[in-house]
């Protein structure tokens, strides 16, 4: 797409121009763009309003959205507040239809099967919560995906009589295989439901999301995708994975404003899930009816448009490469060491920007305490049976330097100890 191509199709009602996008254009066309050209991610770097006396590599987390799109969210939110009855709702809410284009063509899908949610948890309760189930039925998941997702499996165990079954995964698979059939082994007669994580919070691994969704269309099983760690983070579209149900947060590796999220429901599919909060009937068949949850800013929804022409500039492929490289820097060195155990697969094919790590006999908590106070770096920490470690998720503002501080100061703690 043309500069002028972006503008048009992402800025809708109340439009700007940000030299910001011009540079990135410029940029991708007259250099060569390439995961280690620190003269390119130099320049990407400084799209961001950052504290740069902390290393932050805990962007699986939640991360900074460029200056663009902290812009719009402004310049929306002051226009809709001379009169949030008619500039909100009249003027500025409308504008959400081009986003659910412009979010429907990036994931490969049609338009009236995207809606704006607020985050992957309310995508995926509205899919858990809203397929109708009896007392007796299972839901099927498995140890690497999210808690908040099992505690809504749970609540519907206590209220509905529903249960929950766990297939255990292997931390560190060797092949995609490892993952699809401790599933399939776990399949009954009652499993009316599969829940999987496209890429799992806890190390990273990225699930054949594909073989998987087949295993339950051949069993008439509905399986709902968690991508809330996968979007945006590495290129793939919706035919490489073949599901029905779809759930992101678009505040991780979008870089939307927080508060932002997609819900993805094959069209035929819609018909037969609740929303969350009351809809009609005659919207009974419509994803809109997945967004009725009230007032609600539309300033967030809309500066969803920026994060997306940020991203597209850039392009999926090129940051997939840039995280991985990244992380090369400083896993290479720290292979060699003896007490270093790894809870992620680094081979390109099971993981991309988000990796799992422990130093033997330093408990998570404390490294992650340490690289904190004494070296300014922030990562969390992982402590979910089978995977322990800390947790280091980069994004594009993350500089080379910042990386080489973090590999410095692991391999000092991996040698040395963090004592004194």
């Amino acid at each position: 797409m043309t500069r002028r191509e972006f503008m048009v199709a992402g800025i809708g009602l109340v439009a700007f121009r940000d030299e910001t996008l011009d540079l990135v254009a410029n940029l991708v066309a007259k250099s060569a763009p390439t995961a280690q050209n620190e003269d390119f991610w130099s320049q990407i770097q400084q799209a961001f309003a950052l504290d740069r006396n902390i290393v932050n590599l805990n962007n699986g987390g939640c991360s900074p959205s460029p200056r663009i799109v902290q812009d719009a969210l402004r310049r929306q939110i002051e226009y809709a507040n001379q009169a949030p009855s008619y500039f909100m709702w009249r003027h500025l809410e409308p504008e959400v239809e081009s986003v659910r284009i412009r979010l429907a063509k990036t994931f490969g899908v049609d338009t009236e099967e995207i809606a704006i949610t607020r985050n992957a948890s309310e995508s995926l309760e509205t899919c858990l919560l809203g397929i109708d189930l009896r007392a007796g039925d299972e839901i099927l998941t498995t140890d690497l995906d999210y808690p908040r997702m099992v505690a809504t499996i749970k609540q519907r165990e206590r209220r509905e009589g529903v249960k929950m079954v766990t297939a255990p995964m292997p931390a560190v698979p060797q092949r995609h295989s490892e993952l699809v059939r401790p599933i399939e082994e776990r399949i009954t007669g009652r499993t009316k439901m599969i829940l999987i994580s496209h890429v799992s919070f806890l190390n990273g691994q990225i699930f054949p999301v594909k073989a998987i969704c087949e295993l339950g269309a051949s069993r008439g099983i509905p399986v709902i995708v968690d991508g809330a760690h996968a979007f945006a983070q590495f290129p793939f579209r919706h035919s490489d994975l073949a599901c029905e149900y779809y759930g992101v947060s678009l505040h991780k590796w979008l870089m939307a404003p927080v508060g932002t999220g997609l819900l993805y429901v094959k069209r035929e599919r819609i018909g037969g899930v609740w929303p969350l909060m009351a809809a009609n009937e005659p919207q009974k068949d419509d994803i809109r009816k997945f967004e009725e949850i009230g007032t609600h800013p539309a300033a967030n929804h809309n500066a969803i448009g920026e994060a997306l022409t940020f991203h597209e500039m850039i392009g999926a492929e090129r940051k997939a490469d840039r995280f991985r490289y990244l992380r090369s820097i400083w896993t290479e060195p720290l292979r060699a060491e003896r007490n270093v155990r790894f809870s992620t697969n680094l081979a390109p094919e099971h993981s991309c920007a988000l990796t799992t790590v422990e130093i033997a006999g330093i408990p998570p908590v404390e490294l992650a305490d340490w690289l904190f106070k004494k070296h300014h770096i922030f990562v969390t920490t992982i402590d979910s049976p089978p995977v322990r470690g800390i947790r280091v998720t980069p994004n594009v503002y993350t500089t080379r330097q910042e990386i080489e501080r973090f590999r410095d100061a692991m391999l000092a703690a991996a040698r040395n100890g963090i004592a004194g």
